[in-house]
């Protein structure tokens, strides 16, 4: 006689560590050494507390069971927030992240094991889940929502493979801090959030080797890490936008479908020991295409590739699709600009580098903060506007508006300590008011929270330039100009690199660099100033002279204090070469 089957309903949990084959390509023994740590100090202790049992181990992941969803979620959150403290000091490449499915089903009891459709429901939601984060599905989310202290985004309706209807799915993820109970807007909401929103589709692997998917979702979900780490940009996470893979899309349709208003997309072509690799920009409302770069590269190191290609790709983006947001902004009429529309036009007018120009971006950036008092953005933007000021010799009130760019950096840091372009800005103003420390430390807060932002590395290089550190200085600037080659600000780049030429004695690749520098649009007084001492440092004296004739033109009322004012040098002896260069061309004041 047939034993009976045995059932019972279960909370089933699923784990999987995210990119498992490649951690083991890159290190096995030690992959595997740091999975049983992982497990013996944190995640076994934390099954055991909250009820559960592992019913198998797969290499990668684990199968559990509890009897309560509410005991199975509590436990696998702070499993999640266990592994993010555990990796804060371990490198990117080499952290374990797992994603976690948990579903509520009727299981089939087997020995130890268990079977049925609530083990597969809890597989398929599993890759669902963010990296370090947590999917559930619509009747695990049914008992757990009144009961947990935690936010769960719903994510839709979700088609999950072999099994036979779309199931509600929930997502937790480290970090979020309000409650989001609503389920996404797909009516093209993009038009009234307060940021640009943007989806990174699943690159198209041309390669004809499915061993190469790996490399083209890869990029795709490199390319959503480093977008999400800019506070000014809202990014559709990576399981939204990887619906879309192996469909042939309409731009349009996914912009309405995730609410964004732009969409990047791409594709990978390997031959050989050679991969090509193109990305795109398109504005989803019209389909027009803002920007698009292709990249030849050999496969030496395919990971170091990867790494490079994603930060060019982030690098190009972010400044294109601020340019787009300008446009929008422009066509709308004086009256009906709201605080987002005020915060791009003043970028616009800042980017202008003239007194009247300034002056203006500094009261639309105002205008913004008394429209929205919370847009720690607009604040940023205010410090750097009254830096920039004093900087380059844009204001009369150096004092005031050196003040001001204190007050305003340090407001937008406490309204949001995790934007890296407000510790990046209050970085610069502290190395003008001599406290250099501070300002490397600033900006190496800006660097962790977004390594990509150019200006948090030029910060740093300017700050090490200023400590009296020029050698330690050069790889920021190198960085700087890498991550933004088509900067407004790249003039600015050069000039502290020839600063960094001049206080090393090397004094031809100074007055390269401040040609290069000059031939940029608005490099001003410090072109010109720059130059100068270059020139002069070189004894070609009839040049320097010349040079410091377009230097008055700018400045009519250059003096040697100027250097002191604007240039807090730790080291006197730094700023003496400075002075003496402009000395030997003929600046006596």
């Amino acid at each position: 006689m047939n034993k009976p089957t045995q059932r019972r309903l279960a909370a089933i949990v699923s784990a999987d560590v995210v990119g498992y084959s490649r951690l083991m390509g890159v290190d096995e023994v030690g992959t595997l050494a740091a999975l049983r740590t992982h497990r013996a100090e944190l995640i076994d202790a934390k099954i055991a507390e909250h009820g559960g049992r592992i019913v198998k181990t797969m290499g990668d992941g684990l199968l559990l069971e509890f009897p309560s969803v509410v005991d199975a979620t509590t436990s696998a959150i702070e499993i999640q927030e266990g592994m993010a403290i555990r990796n804060a000091n371990v490198t990117h490449d080499n952290r374990i992240i797992f994603r976690i499915g948990i579903n509520l089903g009727d299981i089939i009891i087997d020995g130890d094991d268990i079977l049925g459709d609530g083990v597969n429901v809890a597989a398929r939601i599993e890759p669902l889940a963010e990296p370090g984060g947590v999917a559930i599905s619509g009747r695990v989310h049914d008992d757990v929502r009144d009961r947990l202290d935690a936010v769960f985004v719903d994510i839709g309706k979700q088609t999950l493979k072999n099994i036979s209807r779309p199931l509600s799915v929930w997502r937790w993820s480290p970090g979020v801090s309000q409650t989001i109970d609503a389920p996404i807007n797909r009516q093209a909401p993009s038009l009234v959030l307060d940021k640009p929103s943007i989806a990174v589709l699943p690159f198209t692997n041309m390669s004809g080797d499915p061993e190469q998917e790996y490399f083209s979702d890869g990029l795709a979900e490199d390319i959503i890490t480093e977008l999400s780490r800019f506070r000014s940009l809202f990014v559709i996470a990576r399981n939204s936008s990887f619906v879309f893979k192996n469909q042939s899309v309409n731009i349009r349709k996914v912009g309405q479908e995730l609410g964004v208003a732009y969409v990047v997309e791409g594709s990978v072509r390997k031959v050989g020991n050679r991969v090509r690799i193109t990305a795109q920009l398109v504005e989803a409302e019209t389909g027009n295409h803002l920007w698009a770069e292709r990249y030849d590269r050999e496969l030496d190191d395919i990971f170091a590739v990867q790494d490079e290609i994603t930060q060019r790709i982030v690098g190009a983006l972010q400044p294109e699709i601020g340019e787009a947001e300008l446009k929008r902004a422009r066509l709308r009429s004086p009256d009906t600009l709201d605080a987002w529309a005020l915060y791009h036009q003043g970028i616009h007018n800042l980017y202008q580098y003239s007194k009247a120009a300034n002056d203006e971006a500094r009261q639309q950036f105002r205008q913004a903060v008394e429209q929205d008092d919370q847009f720690a953005g607009a604040y940023t933007m205010l410090a750097y506007a009254s830096f920039m000021a004093v900087f380059d010799a844009l204001s009369d009130y150096r004092v005031d508006q050196l003040a001001e760019s204190f007050e305003m950096a340090q407001k937008a840091v406490r309204l949001d300590d995790r934007d890296a372009m407000a510790h990046a800005i209050l970085g610069r103003v502290l190395s003008m008011r001599h406290h250099h420390d501070q300002a490397i430390a600033e900006c190496d807060k800006a660097i962790e929270l977004n390594p990509n932002l150019s200006q948090a590395q030029f910060g740093r290089g300017l700050a090490l330039v200023l400590a009296g550190r020029p050698d330690e200085a050069i790889a920021n600037l190198e960085n700087a100009a890498r991550l933004s080659p088509r900067d407004p600000n790249f003039y600015a780049f050069l000039l502290v690199s020839a600063w960094v030429d001049i206080l090393r004695g090397r004094f031809d690749d100074a007055l390269e660099r401040a040609r290069q520098a000059v031939a940029q649009p608005n490099s001003g007084v410090w072109g010109y100033a720059t130059l100068t001492i270059a020139l002069a440092h070189l004894d070609r004296l009839e040049e320097a002279r010349d040079a410091l004739d377009a230097l008055i033109e700018v400045k009519p009322d250059i003096a040697l204090s100027f250097i002191e004012e604007t240039l807090p040098f730790q080291r006197d002896a730094d700023r003496h070469i400075f002075e003496t260069g402009l000395r030997l061309a003929g600046l006596t004041m």
